[in-house]
């Protein structure tokens, strides 16, 4: 076995860096990390979860047999918070409810048609222990 700290990032084929940027740090935050011409790097806080946004006209919003990818929320509560984000950055919700009772969930497109999900989800025995942020 390899030692990992998990999947740590995912890289998106999107038509403007820019706009796929700005739609992410309004609904999660995302702070900027690197940016040079159509390659930006965004960190999503208080994680090592990164997502790169990569221009590439030709193929945004294709998944190459990826179904969706997924933030799992910090408070069941924020689920609210969450759909009100999305709708005001410009994504579509295309799906909302509870897996089982306590654990909500939205599943959304971006403005490229990537499909997202949010959700929370009952801590697992397998979860590294909540610390606090630096």
């Amino acid at each position: 076995m390899v030692k990992t700290y998990g999947l740590t990032h995912i890289a998106l084929a999107v038509q403007d860096v820019e706009r796929a940027f700005a739609f992410y740090k309004k609904v999660f935050g995302v702070v900027k990390v690197y940016h040079q011409g159509g390659f930006l790097q965004a960190q999503t806080p208080d994680s090592r979860d990164v997502i790169v946004f990569e221009e590439n006209r030709k193929t945004p919003g294709t998944s190459g047999g990826i179904a969706h990818f997924g933030f799992r929320l910090t408070d069941p509560k924020d689920i609210k918070k969450a759909a009100a984000a999305i709708k005001r950055a410009g994504g579509t919700i295309r799906d909302q409810g509870e897996f089982v009772p306590g654990e909500p969930y939205i599943f959304f497109t971006d403005p490229d048609g990537y499909e997202v999900e949010v959700w929370y989800e009952v801590p697992t025995k397998v979860d590294p222990p909540i610390t606090s942020p630096r």
